[in-house]
């Protein structure tokens, strides 16, 4: 089987550097984050600024690396290259939560790296270099008060983290390869996953969140079923070049996406464990997001990609 995409717009303006972060919400709107230290919402019908009148957050000095939307699409945390974290209300516009990880009087504070906001949007989750994850309220009266710590107890960078679409695990990437699932509740490890050699750059849950997809810089996606004990690997997916940036499950559950260092774009059939579309980019590709609602036909039929170059774009299944 092969799919066709075909890129239908993009934003009416470019980030003036790489996209490291973009999401396609349910609001129909898209948000991205940039290495310009700026963080913009888009129209995903048209492209073009959304709200149209409205007036984003004055860009940051340093970069904007990790991005999290919460399922509603009311709201959007993102972190920066030195550990600054934000909650933005995408409806008024205002920043509502603002906490910089790298201050604290306790002596333990740890700069944030990847973010991760809760489904419950009461609190979000940190990776960073300790191995550990750091959960942080996320009311804006108090937000970014740091709550627990849930350890690997590998003393290495947590490369990226994301809560299940359930609220009641979070995994984590390291630099070395493996991969950490934590029941939020008990606060304790359910499995590891040791399916890398090289950093994961990006997770991904399936909506029923049973299975996770990683994307690592050993240029595989693999699958992983986290109701097993210990975690077994599905499927590992190959035909990228280089470094695996980006990975997106379909809601639907039947797709995956792909983004990557080889400029390229890949749609994968999980079922047959193939790829079925592939399109070439103008640069690394730093993120991908499907469309958050599922289509009418139980198909994946939309997406979009944020990059090097500095676009958001979207792409639409050919014929519709």
């Amino acid at each position: 089987m092969s799919l066709v995409f075909l890129n239908s717009h993009q934003s009416a303006e470019r980030h003036d550097d790489a996209i490291w972060g973009a999401a396609w919400t349910s609001a129909d709107t898209a948000v991205s984050v940039s290495a310009d230290g700026s963080i913009r919402q888009w129209s995903s019908v048209s492209g073009q600024r959304h709200p149209p009148n409205g007036t984003p957050p004055a860009p940051h000095t340093l970069a904007l690396i990790s991005l999290s939307v919460s399922p509603d699409g009311k709201r959007a945390l993102y972190n920066s290259l030195e550990g600054h974290t934000w909650l933005l209300d995408l409806e008024s516009g205002d920043i509502i939560g603002s906490h910089e990880s790298y201050m604290g009087s306790s002596g333990d504070a740890e700069p944030s790296w990847s973010i991760s906001l809760n489904p419950s949007g009461s609190t979000y989750a940190s990776s960073n270099a300790s191995g550990n994850v750091t959960i942080h309220s996320a009311d804006p009266s108090n937000f970014g008060e740091r709550l627990s710590s849930i350890a690997s107890g590998r003393v290495k960078f947590g490369m990226n983290c994301r809560h299940s679409p359930d609220g009641r695990k979070i995994a984590l990437a390291l630099e070395t390869g493996q991969i950490f699932v934590f029941d939020l509740e008990a606060s304790s490890l359910l499995t590891t996953f040791t399916s890398h050699a090289m950093a994961v750059r990006s997770l991904s849950w399936s909506a029923d969140s049973s299975l996770l997809m990683s994307a690592s810089e050993d240029r595989r996606l693999v699958l992983h079923d986290i109701r097993s004990a210990p975690g077994n690997t599905i499927a590992s997916f190959t035909g990228h070049t280089a470094w695996a940036l980006s990975v997106d499950i379909a809601p639907e559950g039947t797709l995956a996406l792909s983004g990557s260092a080889d400029k390229t774009v890949k749609v994968w059939d999980i079922g047959a464990r193939s790829a079925v579309s592939t399109i070439q980019d103008t640069g690394e590709v730093w993120s991908v997001s499907w469309r958050p609602k599922p289509s009418a036909l139980g198909i994946p039929r939309a997406f979009l990609t944020g990059g090097e170059d500095g676009f958001v774009r979207w792409w639409k299944a050919g014929g519709t």
